[in-house]
């Protein structure tokens, strides 16, 4: 296909300086047909959210932490079709405010997002989404939320690489 890289494994990680996690290939909107056939098709997304951050805080452990917090903004908010949310202990991100995790199936790219707080749930929940409506989990930089842009720890490859020439 024009415009995307022959195999997954080429592309660089490095993309546009500064930019984060964006990936070194240009990939089309999702929302632009970039897809072949529905959402439904493709492999189920899993929303991870770490419920035991303290956003770098010494907090009482009778205090409610704000990973939990989060993740209960989360479970009120309007999800996805085809997400599946998940409270999980510790990303090792505690001083960078809280974390969560998307993922999707074997050929999709897991993304880690962090400084994140209870008031980000409906931008958290428009990138799932974006996400969702991939089939390789590559969301085209521009049409990510803002947030995701800035504050992406970790891009990991999909465990099954897309076949060259395919």
């Amino acid at each position: 296909q024009a415009g995307r890289p022959a195999s997954r494994l080429d592309v660089t990680g490095r993309g546009i300086p500064g930019r984060g996690c964006q990936g070194g290939a240009l990939v089309s909107s999702p929302f632009q047909n970039r897809n072949e056939g529905s959402v439904n098709e493709f492999a189920p997304v899993e929303l991870l959210v770490c419920t035991t951050c303290r956003k770098g805080q010494e907090l009482p452990d009778t205090e409610e932490r704000p990973g939990a917090l989060l993740h209960r903004a989360l479970v009120a908010g309007d999800l996805p079709e085809g997400v599946r949310l998940l409270g999980v202990e510790c990303f090792s991100n505690c001083d960078h405010g809280c974390s969560i995790a998307l993922r999707g199936g074997s050929r999709r790219w897991t993304y880690v997002y962090g400084n994140l707080d209870p008031s980000n749930a409906d931008m958290i929940l428009d990138g799932v989404a974006r996400y969702r409506a991939t089939s390789d989990g590559l969301v085209p930089w521009r049409e990510r939320p803002e947030h995701f842009r800035r504050n992406c720890i970790a891009r990991i490859p999909p465990i099954e690489p897309e076949e060259p020439g395919k």
